[in-house]
């Protein structure tokens, strides 16, 4: 790793959230060969061997500037980890429609290009249930994203907005939900999140708590299949790093809920090496 200059895209300044404890892991790892750049800033990457957008976090809150920033990647040719088409493709969660039809399971969901109340009881109907989950296509950190049930209003920040609408899984907050980290397409740990109780996010900004667990084989084979049908649509080869999210329905399904594949928490303290795999994945063929 010596002499690498690796730009790790970070938040701006102004982001709440707190991201010094996943700072400290990746300078830990990589030492000085991370340098972290604002991503609304990032505009030349001459200088740098590796480019990773592992902390732009609160990209979907300015879509525009975000793709604008793929484009220039890819026009730069820039060596990005993971590939600009992933990026660009994960951006999304259309994405889950697509692995849907290719096989994978994941909790059934309605694309609402206009969210209002109608669409919310259409919704009802479809999927037979009273509570309902919406969150915005392009989010992160449950951002914009609800539980409603029969009576709530639409909330005014997602009134009209293109949106998913998700049933209400109650399994969320009776077991969790499972995370399975990849490395160069190495199974690395799995950790199970909970919500807090009376909520449905398993974030930690919102009270949520993990903790290691071993995934079950179901959910491990769903994950498995998951990357690799990720891989044929997209036709990309192994990525660098991935976090499958995976829940279990009232059914005993595992279904897939998101992949994380651009700027994951990848809760390096639960795994055995403590991050080592990874940073070997991040810069092997730089």
């Amino acid at each position: 790793m010596s002499g690498l200059r690796i730009a790790i895209l970070c938040p701006t300044p102004e982001y709440e959230e707190d991201w010094s404890h996943i700072r400290a892991d990746y300078t830990r790892l990589l030492g000085d060969n991370a340098i972290f750049i604002d991503w609304t800033k990032a505009d030349d990457f001459s200088g740098f061997d590796l480019v990773t957008p592992l902390l732009a976090w609160g990209y979907p809150r300015d879509c525009p500037r975000w793709f604008g920033l793929l484009d220039q990647l890819e026009a730069g040719n820039a060596p990005v980890r993971n590939p600009v088409s992933i990026l660009r493709w994960n951006s999304d969660k259309a994405y889950l429609a697509e692995l849907d039809a290719a096989g994978i399971p994941s909790v059934p969901t309605i694309l609402c290009p206009l969210l209002d109340r109608v669409a919310l009881e259409d919704a009802r109907k479809t999927f037979n249930v009273e509570s309902l989950v919406v969150k915005p296509p392009i989010s992160g950190g449950a951002d914009g994203t609800y539980r409603l049930e029969r009576n709530d209003m639409v909330p005014d920040s997602v009134a009209g907005q293109r949106m998913m609408i998700q049933p209400y899984v109650p399994n969320i907050a009776e077991e969790g939900e499972y995370s399975l980290f990849y490395f160069a397409g190495a199974f690395s740990h799995s950790i199970l999140k909970r919500p807090a109780t009376g909520d449905f996010r398993v974030q930690e900004q919102y009270g949520g708590r993990e903790e290691a667990v071993s995934a079950p084989d179901g959910a491990l084979m769903l994950a498995e299949r998951a990357l690799a049908a990720t891989a044929e649509i997209t036709k990309t080869g192994t990525l660098a790093y991935a976090r499958v999210d995976i829940l279990r329905d009232g059914d005993g399904v595992f279904r897939l809920m998101e992949l994380e594949l651009i700027e994951p928490s990848l809760f390096l303290r639960f795994a055995s090496d403590t991050g080592t795999s990874f940073a070997q994945a991040l810069v092997s063929s730089v």
